[in-house]
């Protein structure tokens, strides 16, 4: 892959960032990765994940180009697909663009124009373009939000911003003006219909990003007004609307600045919630802020997974009981065999935390982004590029549920090549292609280094100086992390070493000498001195095999463990059981110790963990029965990496097992 050249660092295409970010996002394809985990996945990205999504979205499975044809008037048909499906094919566009500003492939960009040509052409003079309308005339524009209008602008703009910023044309972008401006004429104004109409809102996060390119005040305006009008229109408790409950369902029961707790569905709330980030960004209100600091910490203390998933059912009732789909359930209330854990809500959990990080310059939200991208985040594509989980429960047991009565199979007892609500597939692709960009921040007077994977940095810091560095490391499967200036400027500043929150007794040296501060975990280690060329920053996390427990009120795991290694959450899977062992029969030996392997021939190379476990024998068959002393079978297996599971054929799998502890 090409790398960045130093004299044509792209600065022109860089836009405004929020005024109140302590931290700035480093310019797109300014980071890459270079060898290792993540380089793997976005080579992986670039070779496989990306054609294979084109030839879905672009053929007659996935039909979303098709619908911009038919649009265009270039061909006959109706619309297929989801009432979200343009919103997939701009993710997917957004994918291409991460790849071609790494990459820098020609024929992307002629990809990516074709593209952009169909999609114009399919556009109304007005600026309107939304193909599950426009080719159903029985229905109006804006006449019904659950036909996601919203929502597919939002990845509109996002994408189309993305695509100017890395290219510098101003083709898709100006397609992406013309329809914020119709937005704005239609939605600045005060209506109670329009008022409540913006339920799946990545629209506010679009028009954050075409401000930031535009700086166009009344894109800004409309971001604030969408985010200020959730609440703010009475509702009857248990009434439903246009085919969607309302209230927590949509996060309209209570105004942003008064909610305490996240509700309703978990991707609704967190691109919600994500919007509100960029609008205070660039406001600076601390009223939103306070709001969501209290949301980011009730999701992460009180309803997320050990793997960084979030939105435990796939049907429910808020605390206010209002009904809830794909969503958040009642604090510590976190099954494992019916978990829902929507991928994108996942990824959305690390968007979210993402934009707290650039706020708050904070450790902790970089281990949220770490836990969903090594676990909730990857799980949701298989080894092969090529198939995907919509749901990601953290057990599966055969036979227990009626997997083909679920709504549109969101949930499988297996990947599946493709999904028909999909989603999912083309949010991870993009953050998989996107995810080098995060792994570095620009600092008031230096650097950030938020994700470990080997890398190399080519940039400006904030008062334009050339910063250059190589991450060298086998990350996550080794602790060993080096980092090698080779530019930057003479003057002392700061890089901020992130310590993640498992790394007890790290260490750290400088050109071989240990540094004076000890780093702590959950911390950045900020060292600020007179750097220069060739200075070699020496990093080791200790990567101990840790149980973890959960809180006593998460009640399906009291008495249970899972292990984990690093940011690595692992999990048993019966390909490495006995044959017809079932997952319910296993428990772990709380004494044994277990042992990290990296295994080159499994699944491409994962590391995996050796030790002992037990297989009851005598385990209770009926719904309640008299139980003697539990008989057990000791024998050596394997884990193996949450995420990776289910690429081995179908599989029963569970994280939490039932914990033995022998006396000592």
């Amino acid at each position: 892959m090409q790398t960045v050249a130093t004299n044509h660092l792209k600065t022109s295409q860089t836009p405004d960032q929020g005024r109140f970010l302590r931290w700035k996002n480093i310019p797109l394809g300014h980071s890459r990765w270079t060898d290792g985990f993540w380089s793997d996945q976005f080579e992986k990205a670039c070779q496989v994940m990306v054609p294979y999504m084109g030839e879905v979205l672009c053929g007659e499975i996935g039909h979303a180009l098709n619908n911009f044809k038919i649009a265009a008037g270039e061909k006959a048909g109706d619309h297929q697909g989801m009432y979200w499906h343009d919103g997939d094919f701009y993710k997917f566009m957004e994918a291409i663009c991460h790849v071609y500003a790494v990459t820098q492939d020609p024929q992307l960009l002629e990809e990516l124009d074709e593209y952009i040509r169909i999609i114009g052409k399919a556009q109304e003079p007005d600026g309107y373009i939304q193909t599950q309308i426009q080719l159903r005339p029985e229905v109006d524009r804006y006449e019904n939000r659950k036909y996601h209008e919203m929502y597919n602008t939002g990845h509109l703009l996002i994408s189309a911003c993305v695509h100017y910023r890395v290219t510098g044309k101003r083709n898709f972008l100006e397609l992406a003006i013309k329809q914020a401006e119709l937005l704005c004429v239609l939605f600045l104004p005060e209506s109670k219909h329009f008022g409540r109409f913006g339920f799946n809102q990545t629209q506010i996060m679009g028009l954050v990003e075409l401000y930031r390119v535009t700086l166009e005040k009344k894109y800004l305006k409309l971001a604030e007004k969408f985010i200020n009008n959730r609440g703010k229109y009475a509702v009857v408790h248990h009434s439903t609307t246009e085919g969607y409950p309302i209230g927590d369902m949509v996060q309209e029961r209570v105004p942003l600045r008064e909610s305490t707790e996240a509700v309703g569905h978990a991707v609704l709330a967190l691109y919600y919630y994500a919007g509100a980030a960029d609008v205070f960004a660039e406001t600076g209100e601390k009223a939103l802020l306070d709001a969501l600091d209290r949301l980011w910490d009730n999701i992460t203390q009180q309803k997320m997974y050990v793997t960084g998933a979030v939105g435990q059912a796939h049907y429910g009732a808020s605390t206010n009981r209002d009904m809830i789909e794909e969503g958040f359930i009642d604090a510590y209330m976190l099954p494992n065999l019916t978990a829902y854990n929507e991928t994108c809500a996942n990824l959305c959990n690390a968007m979210f935390s993402y934009r707290m990080m650039g706020i708050h310059g904070k450790s902790k939200y970089a281990d949220i982004i770490e836990l969903v991208m090594f676990n909730s985040g990857l799980s949701g594509i298989g080894h092969s590029g090529k198939d995907y989980f919509y749901s990601n429960p953290l057990r599966m047991v055969n036979h227990t549920r009626d997997y083909h009565s679920h709504e549109n199979a969101t949930e499988t007892p297996h990947r599946e090549p493709y999904l028909s609500c999909f989603c999912c597939p083309p949010n991870l692709v993009r953050m998989i292609s996107n995810l080098s960009n995060w792994a570095y921040s620009l600092t008031e007077n230096g650097l950030a280094v938020n994700l470990y994977g080997g890398s190399r940095l080519e940039s400006t810091l904030t008062d334009g100086s050339v910063i250059i560095l190589e991450q060298e490391t086998q990350y996550p499967w080794e602790g060993a992390v080096q980092v090698t200036l080779e530019k930057c400027r003479e003057e002392v500043f700061d890089i901020h070493f992130r310590i993640p929150d498992w790394a007890e007794e790290a260490t750290l040296t400088i050109n071989g000498e240990p540094w004076h501060e000890s780093p702590l975990p959950g911390n950045y280690l900020v060292i600020n001195r007179r750097w220069k060329p060739g200075d070699r920053v020496f990093l080791n996390f200790p990567m101990e095999v840790s149980l973890v427990e959960g809180h006593p009120r998460v009640e399906e795991v009291r008495n249970h463990l899972a292990l984990k290694r690093g940011p690595i959450v692992y999990c048993v899977e019966s390909p490495d059981l006995p044959e017809g062992t079932s997952i319910l029969d296993v428990y772990l030996d709380g004494n044994s110790p277990w042992r990290a392997e990296f295994e080159p021939g499994l699944l491409g190379g994962i590391g995996t963990l050796k030790g002992t476990l037990l297989l009851r024998k005598n385990n209770q068959t009926k719904l309640y029965g008299k139980v003697s002393r539990p008989e057990f079978e000791s024998i050596e297996s394997r884990l193996v990496p949450y995420y990776a599971w289910s690429n081995r054929g179908q599989a029963e799998m569970s994280v939490f097992l039932p914990v033995v502890w022998s006396n000592r």
